[in-house]
This record gives structure tokens, C-alpha cells and sequence, in this order.
């Protein structure tokens, strides 16, 4: 090895640990990765081993995210979790399941499961829905004599199913990682028409290890109750859930059947092909603006509620008849879906005005309007991840200048266990700046490195390593990165807005039996692939 090479390996090291240092004292993330190279490139510079034109590529990659479509999901998926946190959807439908489940051992943990991926396919915003449940479900938990540990434990597994359970923002942003990672390491292998994959493919990849995810804990509590049924009894007797009559399956009905319709609006034309990401995302912000508006006064919801049933007869028509009116040729049937179109905008437009008028005049507790504090969360949300992903280009820019991707590459290629040993090593890497690192660093940091890597191997003879699979992998190694103490992230959450007779120690024993199921389903996965390749290539066959 000569000194040139050394001072490469020195320098690549040195960029990388001084960035994570400054990220874990606190400051900015953008400005930490942005300075960091901007400092070892023209360090390198004057030592003679980096050439600063790599630098003119920078400019071109800002507009090429400028003009990503895909990204624009993102701001719209943040408005739409935002929308139905403000609106109280989670309180109605954790006071709803309660009743539905309260008579039953465990029930209360049940309701806590199902609500917790409900709110996971609606929001996907991980850290508001850990604190909302342990501010909504916590204290009930424990006045209804649940163990602490396992308390803590449903609780935070549940409130951190958003980040796999499609529509997701971590999806989103991996996905299209994924997507550039695939596309160079084809161009490597010598394939310059590669097949393409895309946000859907990851959301339809994912669906299923999600809802395993759910099926996994709440057999585990099943479990509990049957061994241990004083760790999760049923509701005390001076807390009836009432008679399951006529009005109670009504109130549950309405409670379920507005959140149960913008998921299927959402991600069922994503999954059928009816719209990308970015439209659906678009369709689930109007759908959260007026299910929150509808919230506000159900007395008085009957447009919204019109508006809301006329979001879903416009996707199912146009899965059936060409809208389009810009053609030479129309039918008489096509003219009439057309018109019908039209009628199904106007409800539309009505039920949206109606619910933005709700919105924008009601006022929280704190006495700002709702609909400000639902487009500054989300402009400071979305101006966090795209300045994190300003820096995170200039970082890997001058990562690759000082040949950082070779590095690894050897490094990955080198190791005697080939693929597998590659993966373990990077899921271990990734599983470990979980505990110090946010998801957005992660994946604009370490998958475009590691992943044009790792699509270049063999899991087989002859069989590629799936893209899918690999960024499905990732997603629930972060997850369970998140819930893995002592540094994960959903427990800080938690610990925040727990009470003090839950101490510390009751959240970090509470969560490893959960973490053990997260490792267990990564195995699964591991071992049966199929799982998570199965829905894509059915859906988007190719």
C-alpha cells in the first residue's frame, strides 16, 4: 500500500468520524455534512489528491432533486400525517378499538396494535405517532393494572410500524435512493437498459413484512395474556365499555370507515397503478384536510363526507374509462363517465372549500389556527429533509472524489463470506448509526455508497441480489435500530411524555422482547424472500 492510498483511507475515515461526532454534538445536520466536505475536499486539494472540478457536478445533482417528482411526496405526505395528528383521529380511534377489544385480556394492548399500524398507513410519521400513543394509551394502560415493561414495550413497537407500513416517508426517500443505486450498478455490470424500480415497487414490497410485523406482536401478547394474564388484564369493572349495541357499532363504524377509506384512496391506487406517489400523495392531503374538517362537526359533515365519497368514485372510474378530453376520438359512454367526472370534481371541490373553511377558523388549545400549525410543522419537516439532502450531496461528492466507494467496494468484495458476509457487515454498520444517526442521514449517507455495492452481488450463482428486497431489509433494520436500547429513538420519545412512575429502566425492558420479534422477522425475510418479492413482481410484473 503507498502513501497515496493511505492518505485516501486516512482522509475517507477522518471525513466520515469527525461528521458523526459533530452530528452527536448537536449540530445542524446539513451544515455538518455540507462543511465537513467541503473541508476535506479542499484539504485534499492541497495535499494533491482531489481535484475540486468534481465539485461542478454539485449544482446539476441540486436541480436534478429540484426536478424529482417523487420528492414531491414528500412535503405531501408530511401534510397529510400532520393533518390527521391536529385532527384527533387517533384519540377516536384508540377510545373505539378500547371498547371494541376492552373486554378481553389484552384487549387494550390489541387496540394499541391495530391503531398503531392504522395510523402508520395514514401518517407515517414516526416520532408524533410514539408520542401520541403514549399520551393517549399510557395512562389508561397502567390504571388498568398492564405491566409496565409490556406497557412501554406496545406502545413503542406500535408507534414505530411507520416506518415500514407503506405510505412512509422513509420508504419514499429510500426508495428513490434505490432507485439511482440500481440504475449505477447495472450501468457497472454492462446493462445500459436496465429494468427501473420505483417507489411502488418498495411500497408493495413492504406491505406484507408490515402487517407480519403486527401479526408477530400481537401473537406475543396473546402469549403474555395466556402465561401471565395479570400483565395484561381486561377493563376494571368501573370502566365498563358499555353495551356492544346498535349505537355503539355505529360510532365504531364512523370512527374506522373515513381513516379505512383515505388509506385505500391512498394506497391502493399506488399499489393498483392508477397513480404514482406523488399524486396519491397529493389525493391524501386533500382526504386528511377534510377528514379533519369533518372531525371538527360531524352534525354538520354531509358535503365533506359527499366530497370524501367522491374522491373514491373518481379513482375507481378512472381504473375503468379513459378521462382524458384531449383526444380526436371520444365514445358517448366516454363522454358520459366525462361528464359524471365533472359532477364527482364539483362535490369535490365543495367538501374541500367547506373543510379548509373548518380548518382554517378552529383553533387548537393553544390557540393558534390548526391549519397554521399544520403547514409550519410541515414546512419545517420537509425544509429539514431537503436541506439534509443538500449537504448529504456535497458529503457524498467528495466521498467518492476522495475514492471513499472503491474503498468499501474492495472492502465489501473482499470479505470471505462474500454477499453474505457484505450484507451482515452493512446491516450491522446501519443498525448501529441507528442508535446515534436519524433515518435521513442513513439513507443519504450510507445506501448511496453501499447500495450500488451490494446490487452487484450474487445471493446465488447467477441470481442478482432484488432491489426490493434489499431496501425492505434496510427499512426494518432501522426500525428495529429505533427501538433497540440504549440510544434508540422511539424510547427517547417515549420517555418523554411517560409519567414518572414509569422509569427508564421499564421502557428498556419492556421493548427487547419486541426488538427479538423485529430480529426474528428480519430472518424470516432473510430466509424467505419471497415475502416481501412476492406482491411487486405480481403487481408490476416485468
Amino acid at each position: 500500500m503507498n502513501a497515496l492510498t493511505l492518505t485516501h483511507e486516512v482522509l475517507v475515515g477522518l471525513m466520515f468520524l469527525i461528521s458523526v461526532f459533530f452530528l452527536l454534538g448537536g449540530f445542524p445536520v446539513a451544515f455538518t455534512l455540507g462543511g465537513t466536505a467541503l473541508i476535506f475536499a479542499f484539504l485534499a486539494y492541497f495535499l494533491g489528491i482531489f481535484d475540486l472540478s468534481i465539485l461542478t457536478a454539485f449544482p446539476q445533482r441540486m436541480f436534478t432533486v429540484m426536478t424529482n417528482e417523487v420528492l414531491v411526496a414528500v412535503p405531501l405526505f408530511v401534510f397529510m400525517g400532520v393533518a390527521l395528528e391536529r385532527s384527533g383521529i387517533s384519540e377516536v380511534l384508540l377510545e373505539s378499538m378500547g371498547r371494541l377489544f376492552g373486554t378481553m385480556r389484552g384487549g387494550l394492548g390489541y387496540s394499541v396494535f391495530l391503531v398503531g399500524a392504522l395510523l402508520a398507513a395514514s401518517t407515517g410519521i414516526v416520532g408524533a405517532t410514539v408520542v401520541t400513543m403514549g399520551l393517549l394509551s399510557l395512562p389508561t394502560m397502567l390504571r388498568w393494572g398492564y405491566n409496565k415493561e409490556l406497557a412501554t414495550g406496545i406502545i413503542a413497537s406500535s408507534g414505530t410500524l411507520g416506518q415500514i407500513i407503506p405510505p412512509s416517508i422513509v420508504l419514499v426517500l429510500l426508495g428513490d435512493q434505490l432507485a439511482v443505486a440500481f440504475s449505477e450498478a447495472q450501468y457497472k455490470m454492462g446493462n445500459f437498459a436496465p429494468d427501473t424500480i420505483s417507489v411502488n415497487d418498495l411500497f408493495a414490497g413492504s406491505l406484507f413484512p408490515g402487517l407480519m410485523l403486527v401479526g408477530l406482536y400481537m401473537v406475543y401478547l396473546f402469549v403474555v395474556t395466556l402465561v401471565k394474564p395479570k400483565w395484561a388484564p381486561s377493563a376494571p369493572a368501573d370502566e365498563s365499555v358499555g353495551e356492544r349495541d346498535w349505537e355503539f357499532w355505529k360510532r365504531l363504524l364512523n370512527a374506522l370507515l373515513a381513516p379505512l377509506l383515505l388509506i385505500v384512496a391512498v394506497l391502493g391506487s399506488i399499489l393498483g397503478g392508477l397513480a404514482s406517489p406523488t399524486e396519491a400523495a397529493a389525493v391524501g392531503a386533500v382526504g386528511a384536510v377534510m377528514l379533519a374538517g369533518y372531525r371538527l362537526n360531524e352534525e354538520r359533515g354531509g358535503p365533506i363526507l359527499h366530497g370524501g365519497m367522491a374522491v373514491i368514485a373518481v379513482l375507481i372510474l378512472t381504473a375503468f374509462v379513459d378521462l382524458r378530453m384531449q383526444r380526436n376520438v371520444i365514445s358517448g359512454g366516454e363522454w358520459i363517465s366525462i361528464l359524471v367526472a365533472l359532477v364527482l370534481s364539483f362535490l369535490i371541490m365543495r367538501g374541500l372549500l367547506v373543510a379548509v373553511y373548518r380548518v382554517y377558523s378552529h383553533r387548537s388549545s393553544k390557540g393558534i389556527r390548526i391549519l397554521s400549525e399544520v403547514m409550519r410543522s410541515t414546512t419545517e419537516i420537509s425544509s429539514m429533509v431537503f436541506v439534509i439532502l443538500v449537504g448529504a450531496g456535497m458529503f457524498s461528492l467528495t466521498f467518492r472524489g476522495l475514492g471513499g466507494d472503491v474503498l468499501i467496494e474492495e472492502f465489501l468484495k473482499g470479505l470471505p463470506g462474500g454477499t453474505v458476509q457484505a450484507m451482515l457487515v452493512v446491516m450491522g454498520v446501519m443498525f448501529l448509526l441507528g442508535f446515534f444517526l436519524d433515518y435521513l442521514e442513513i439513507i443519504f449517507i450510507v445506501v448511496p455508497i453501499v447500495a450500488p455495492i451490494l446490487l452487484q452481488m450474487e445471493v446465488a450463482p447467477g441470481v442478482p441480489m432484488d432491489p426490493i428486497w434489499l431496501g425492505v431489509v434496510m427499512g426494518v433494520n432501522l426500525q428495529t435500530s429505533f427501538l433497540t436500547p440504549p440510544f434508540g429513538f422511539a424510547l427517547f420519545y417515549l420517555r418523554g411524555v411517560a409519567p414518572e412512575s414509569v422509569t427508564t429502566g421499564h421502557i428498556y425492558r419492556g421493548i427487547i422482547p419486541f426488538v427479538s420479534l423485529q430480529v426474528f422477522g428480519l430472518v424470516l425475510l432473510w430466509f424467505l424472500p419471497g415475502l416481501t418479492t412476492w406482491l411487486p413482481h405480481l403487481l408490476y410484473p416485468r
